[in-house]
């Protein structure tokens, strides 16, 4: 049974999500406000400044817009000269490089490292960014170029009869920008105007961008956004667990599994009324819903994308159920959950395919793997709601709230102490981002030693906190080299001293080969001795 301490959390939870979602429903604006907060504090994070020319600084820098995708550098900045691309970039050439502005004399190419302005449009914006980043940009800045009507007051059209744009374009991942690593910003018209015209009368401008530490604390709190079957972090599921262990207390981790909600899509009645027409929702929830949904038709997931699949998406509700109270269970109270990671990374492994992914035995012997108790979890899930009633889940519809709250719309995606990541879901992106949510000082030791081991940190974790690139210089400690050197050169004055001493002895014997060999016979000692001219004692001394 699960104990009371539990319970009551559960029940706080209930309270708060039923709270959380009586104001969502009842009043729009605020669920709109919230997204837009959540969406302003993600830009809030960065800077965008243009330090020369002077009369384009701002005070406290441009208004802009982050990129979902390319990996800032938090805690850090780029300041670089600005080229202006006069194109959009969507075609890629080395020889865009040769035009733009300022203009060159002689005429050559952008001289790295350079921030490149591009335009916007034709093309997305991911497809933009990788070629700058082809051509050698450290950064990139999109300049907008349709006024938005927010801006109506300070934007100028290109055309009179040009509208405004009502909605400021997402600089979203399109699916294939996993393989851009440099950071770009959206600058709005009425900013990016100017300093275009300031480009193309061949003066110089430095721009800036910059990146703040991810709200420091004592202690940093991640999460992970995600969904069961995402085959994109399966591999950061099984990596990253190491490096989980090695923060320990000084980071909290929160898992949440993601599924939507089957009321507001036409899958239970609920309180939407208005999709309640003749027999609609009887053929919906009998050809879509059953297969896809639990709790008859309340928490849903789409299957997976094969279509030979036989994994339903009422499967993987269940596995998100299960996830959430091994959660619960095991690392809720910590914010460390070895043994959440454990049966990941394990049900990966084995469970994870069409012949396994809801069969029971394998299910349970993952969890003896990741020493998790079968019989907790099942009372969990029976406790917290169940799958099977027409009720509401407790922690199912937690996670469904929260997402509404948190303004998350594209996944996988992650946090650090609330700010949301650019770029993918990899080890090496949230490590860095997660050491870099320390305030100074408070760093775990895993974070000092692998840190700053660019494109090695998941190897220096591994290894236990030693940077494969530094492993020589680090090997042995001064002590140690200092006393191997001792020992060395003993070694070697030994052998020195030897040779020397050979030579000496072989130097003495020519000698008195040469003296024998010359001397004259009648100087001997006696008649009988005609090797020897003089007798010496032990210790080399003539006998007379």
């Amino acid at each position: 049974m699960i104990s009371p301490k539990i319970l009551y959390g559960l029940y706080f939870v209930a309270f708060f999500s039923s709270s959380v979602m009586a104001n969502i429903r009842d009043d729009r604006d605020y669920t709109n406000l919230l997204i837009d907060s959540v969406w302003n504090a993600s830009n809030s994070n960065s800077k965008l400044q243009i330090h020369i020319p002077k009369n384009l600084t701002v005070q406290g820098g441009y208004e802009h817009r982050d990129a979902l995708f390319g990996t800032p550098e938090y805690g850090g900045s780029i300041q670089q000269k600005l080229y202006y691309a006069d194109s959009t970039m969507c075609d890629y050439s080395n020889d865009a490089t040769m035009g733009g502005y300022p203009e060159r004399n002689p005429k050559g190419p952008w001289k790295p490292p350079y921030i490149l302005m591009v335009e916007r449009g034709e093309c997305s914006f991911v497809q933009k960014v990788r070629n700058a980043q082809k051509v050698g940009a450290a950064g990139v800045i999109i300049a907008d170029d349709r006024c938005k009507c927010f801006h109506a007051d300070k934007c100028t059209p290109d055309n009179e009869d040009e509208e405004c744009e009502a909605r400021e374009p997402l600089m979203a991942d399109d699916g294939s920008g996993a393989d851009i690593t440099i950071p770009s910003f959206l600058m709005f018209k009425q900013d990016a105007d100017p300093v275009k015209a300031e480009l193309k009368k061949n003066h110089m401008v430095r721009l800036e961008m910059a990146w703040a530490r991810l709200n420091p604390h004592q202690r940093v709190e991640y999460e992970l956004w995600d969904v069961v079957d995402d085959p994109r972090t399966r591999a950061f599921a099984e990596e990253f667990k190491p490096a989980a262990l090695a923060l320990a207390e000084h980071a909290r981790f929160t898992p949440h599994l993601v599924v939507f909600d089957g009321i507001s899509t036409g899958c239970h009645p609920g309180e939407y009324d208005e999709i309640q027409e003749d027999d609609m929702m009887e053929e919906v929830m009998e050809e879509v819903c059953t297969d896809m949904c639990t709790n008859q038709g309340r928490y849903c997931a789409a299957p997976p994308d094969a279509e030979d699949s036989q994994i339903t998406g009422r499967d993987i509700v269940r596995e998100s159920l299960r996830r959430e109270c091994i959660w619960y269970l095991y690392g809720h109270d910590n914010g460390i959950g070895e043994e959440w990671w454990n049966y990941v990374a394990t049900f990966n492994k084995r469970c994870n395919n069409d012949n396994y992914f809801n069969n029971l035995d394998c299910i349970q012997d993952a969890m003896k793997v990741a020493n998790v108790n079968p019989d907790e979890v099942t009372d969990c899930e029976q406790q917290t709601g169940g799958y099977e009633e027409d009720k509401e889940n407790l922690l199912l519809q937690l996670q469904m709230d929260l997402i509404k709250i948190s303004g998350v719309i594209i996944l996988p995606a992650a946090f650090v102490n609330k700010e949301e990541l650019r770029g993918g879901i990899d080890f090496a992106t949230v490590f860095v981002a997660v050491c870099a949510g320390f305030t100074t000082g408070a760093e775990p030791e895993i974070c000092t030693q692998c840190g700053s081991c660019v494109s090695e940190e998941l190897e220096c974790v591994n290894s236990g906190g030693r940077c494969p690139s530094l492993k020589i210089e680090k090997a042995v400690s001064s002590h140690v080299f200092v006393l191997t050197l001792a020992v060395t050169v003993v070694i070697l004055g030994s052998v020195g001293f030897l040779l020397y001493f050979r030579s000496q002895q072989q130097m003495k014997n020519q000698v008195r080969g040469m003296v024998a060999e010359y001397m004259p016979v009648g100087g001997m000692k006696s008649q009988g001795d005609t090797n020897n001219l003089f007798e010496y004692d032990d210790n080399d001394n003539q006998i007379s």
